[in-house]
């Protein structure tokens, strides 16, 4: 008897001993170092400049440059230049004028990249006056008369990534006007400022 009451004295032990164990909290799992956020990128102060050229075959017709302080790594740097131009609507003397915007848009926006480059990115938008009739010349846009042809408005939208070095010119671009048979190209040039 005695040798049962031991035996089972052991398990009520045994099992007192399980139960205890498992109240127990578990050893804390080793917890892996937080990811490190990427380093921030260095803003680098530059300038970006664009030269907006038009070609008739070999000989250059206008060359239009336009120059922007960028910071690279940081928020696009956006250009804004232009006119409204009259457009005349309705027939003979009895019509109207309405407008148009014609002009320039660039946005920019500079990102380092690998191997001491620079990612430009560009979008152009340039619009301007064609007038089929070669005699006609200046802004102001009169009434057509049936000698004449009314102008007519042009557009070109470009966008582009480019990748250059410090003080590395390329051409991206070269579009034919389907109007008038021009071409036009644009050259970027990027410098970091130091």
């Amino acid at each position: 008897m005695k040798t049962i009451q031991l035996g089972a004295a052991a398990m009520v032990l045994i099992m007192t001993a399980a139960l205890g164990a498992q109240d127990k909290p578990a050893p804390a799992a080793q917890e892996k170092p937080a990811a490190s956020p990427a380093a921030p990128r260095a803003q680098l102060p530059m300038k970006v400049q664009l030269v907006l050229s038009r070609y008739q075959g070999e000989k250059k017709l206008s060359s239009v440059p336009y120059l922007m302080w960028v910071i690279a790594n940081d928020h696009p740097t956006r250009l804004r230049m232009g006119v409204k131009i009259p457009v005349y609507s309705g027939g003979g003397m009895t019509g109207s004028y309405s407008y148009q915007d014609v002009g320039t848009n660039i946005d920019c926006t500079v990102v380092t990249a690998p191997d001491a480059m620079y990612r430009v990115s560009l979008t152009v938008n340039d619009s301007s006056i064609y007038f089929p009739n070669s005699t006609r010349t200046g802004a102001g846009i009169p009434p057509p008369t049936s000698e004449t042809t009314p102008p007519a408005i042009r557009s070109f939208t470009s966008n582009f990534n480019i990748l250059l070095r410090d003080g590395q010119t390329g051409q991206y671009t070269s579009a034919t006007d389907q109007a008038s048979g021009e071409v036009l190209k644009i050259d970027a040039t990027l410098n970091v400022l130091r």
